[in-house]
């Protein structure tokens, strides 16, 4: 049982945690623009080398350069809104998803051309963990991964039910036309929804490189279960996005343990549990566990 706390159970909740910040940008963006932001996870990498250069730089911490990652994760992001997408939000919404793929390869490309394809970690070396009881060990990375995710999703919360922009956000959400004749300010909604995306986002992508390392392509091959995270919790729902990566992380690293005997799958297709997960959300529950926006 200890083992599968502390080899499974904890990594997922790591996972998970790296998930639902990712998953909280797509589900927001989708609520409120109404399209697939295939260039979120793209979004994640530039924000994680941002702070890589800045831990370069000046030698701060990783967790402290996550500040400078959102700054720059959010200058990107409206800069791209304004110069990509809202040249396009009057056509159909095929056009801006298939503009974001575009985008995407954009930001990989500048990605690798500025910081290279090499893959680069924060902290060199090992880490000792933290040992409680004799028995149950957990890294203090994880800790801090961990701890910040629960942080942020209780700040997001009262965000967007405690203040004015919050509640604007949701009326937006829920009927964008109706909140634009009774006057609120639609356009400073949707900076918000990608100031906040892209920040989560940014923050998921320094997790990801204090939990393992960074690469160019780090950001596209976590999309899929970040979608999948969206989906389970329930398009346009926070906090339902919140839900769905934690149970994306956990379920990747427990199908992995050995209940009886053997592995349930090899580790080397956990991957595929996002797959499974989200097209199972799609053909019986299709609004999510919170009872999101159908697709």
């Amino acid at each position: 049982m200890i083992d599968l706390i502390n080899f499974y159970l904890i990594p997922g909740l790591t996972l998970g945690s790296i998930y639902a910040l990712g998953a909280v940008g797509i589900s927001m963006i989708f609520g409120i623009l109404r399209f697939a932001h295939f260039a979120h996870g793209d979004l994640m990498t530039i924000g994680a080398y941002a702070a890589l250069t800045a831990v370069g730089l000046t030698g701060m911490s990783p967790l402290a350069a996550i500040l400078v990652a959102i700054i720059v994760a959010a200058i990107v992001a409206l800069a791209t809104d304004r110069l990509f997408y809202k040249p396009l939000r009057e056509l159909p919404t095929i056009y801006t998803v298939i503009a974001s793929f575009g985008v995407a390869l954009m930001f990989r490309a500048a990605v690798q051309l500025i910081w290279g394809t090499d893959n680069q970690v924060y902290v060199p070396g090992f880490q000792k963990p933290l040992i409680f009881f004799d028995t149950f060990r957990i890294a203090t990375r994880h800790v801090q991964i961990v701890g910040t995710t629960i942080i942020l999703a209780v700040a997001l919360h009262l965000f967007l039910n405690r203040t004015r922009t919050g509640k604007i956000m949701r009326a937006v959400a829920d009927d964008p036309t109706l909140a634009a004749v009774a006057g609120l300010d639609t356009e400073a909604t949707i900076r918000w929804t990608w100031i906040i995306g892209a920040g989560l986002a940014a923050t998921a992508g320094v997790f990801v490189g204090l939990d393992t390392d960074i690469h160019s392509n780090m950001g596209w091959n976590l999309l899929l279960p970040m979608f999948a995270g969206a989906l389970l919790g329930g398009i346009g729902k926070p906090l339902g996005a919140i839900a769905g990566g934690m149970i994306i992380g956990i379920a990747e690293e427990l199908c992995t343990y050995p209940f009886f005997g053997d592995s349930l799958i090899s580790p080397s297709y956990k991957s595929a549990v996002a797959f499974v997960i989200m097209i199972a959300v799609l053909i019986i529950r299709p609004q999510g566990l919170f009872r999101g926006r159908l697709l």
